[in-house]
């Protein structure tokens, strides 16, 4: 089982939002590395909704998860992408929601578009038990 330190070290910036600076590994450990996930439902329909982009996001993260014996306190790192500044209060609200207080370490970048032009918004993440 693996060890997480979460910190915000001396001579940094307090984070702007719920994250960390550094999330730090010890001992063995299994990692696990997601791919981008996008508001695409199981079925393939992606809703052009926001809301229901960023909860399927979740849902997906919260998938593989699952499918790998992890929790979402096992997350380490999470990479985030939003095609508009707008969806940063949204994201924000509905991912501290999912996280608990869990503040992993995060990028956030507002991009000019993904993947496909329906997509709103991509999240990766990183994690270890």
């Amino acid at each position: 089982m693996a060890n997480l330190t979460l910190s915000n070290p001396p001579g940094l910036h307090a984070p702007a939002s719920r994250y960390s600076h550094a999330a730090l590994v010890e001992g063995p450990a299994r990692r696990l590395h997601v791919s981008g996930q996008v508001g695409v439902n199981a079925d393939g329909t992606i809703s052009p909704d926001p809301v229901v982009q960023v909860n399927q996001v979740l849902a997906n993260l919260d998938a593989v998860l699952t499918a790998h014996g992890m929790r979402r306190t096992n997350i380490v790192k999470m990479t985030i992408f939003l095609t508009d500044r707008a969806l940063l209060s949204l994201w924000r609200e509905k991912r501290d929601a999912w996280l608990g207080g869990h503040a992993a370490a995060a990028t956030l970048v507002i991009v000019a578009g993904l993947a496909d032009p329906r997509f709103l918004v991509e999240a990766e993440l990183e994690a270890a038990a």
